[in-house]
């Protein structure tokens, strides 16, 4: 599904909806973890994520964004325990997302050297490559990938990057950065699972995954 020229193509299926624990078994564990807490996340700002890319042609770039949901994340914290893991916000557990969150992430292009130079002639992501490729959004559930299906997108833009150089913008290939919002559906998704994004060439070749999660 295209949605216009130079944008990433988002592909999507199934929404994977898995059972919830019942309300008695959820007190249960909370009792037996609130004994043996070891360690605390806080979700403060959402889910973050970030990872590399790279295409074919020798052309890397970034993925860097998180998962939000108006104050859903606010508070909200993860405890490690001897028995498992518990999400609780305040004295609330909690077991599942809200009905949907928010993906925002951007995408842009960088060294693919991890010198201090990089050797040879430089090839910069354009808009026609990022035309080509497709992101893919899928619930993990364990070792289980569930396509996400009903994605709204909310927000989509390019924006060129200027260069340091600014002397010398004439004479220097354009970069860009471009910016995504996407709301996805996630009602009855339990809190333990992954939003995975998997980005793809025209050939199926990954060229990044990146998971958020809990």
């Amino acid at each position: 599904m295209c949605y216009r020229r130079y944008k990433i193509t988002i592909a999507v299926g199934v929404l994977f909806l898995a059972g919830a624990t019942s309300a008695q078994t959820k007190r249960d564990k909370q009792d037996k973890h609130d004994k043996n807490e070891k360690a605390v996340w806080n979700y403060d700002g959402g889910i973050f994520l970030e990872t590399d890319g790279s295409l074919p042609n020798g052309v890397c770039f970034r993925v860097a964004g998180r998962v939000t949901s108006a104050s859903f994340f606010d508070n909200l914290k993860r405890f490690d325990t001897d028995n498992g893991t518990l999400y609780r916000r305040g004295s609330e557990a909690v077991t599942q997302f809200p009905d949907q969150v928010k993906l925002s992430f951007a995408v842009h292009d960088r060294s693919c050297s991890t010198g201090l130079q990089t050797v040879g002639t430089r090839t910069y992501l354009t808009r026609e490559m990022m035309s080509t490729i497709q992101l893919s959004l899928y619930w993990k559930h364990g070792v289980d990938l569930q396509p996400v299906r009903k994605i709204t997108e909310k927000n989509y833009s390019v924006e060129t990057i200027p260069p340091f150089a600014t002397n010398l913008a004439s004479e220097l290939p354009e970069r860009f950065i471009w910016q995504y919002e996407i709301v996805i559906p996630s009602a009855e998704v339990p809190i333990t699972d992954s939003l995975v994004l998997i980005f793809r060439t025209p050939e199926n070749r990954i060229a990044a995954r990146v998971a958020a999660r809990m």
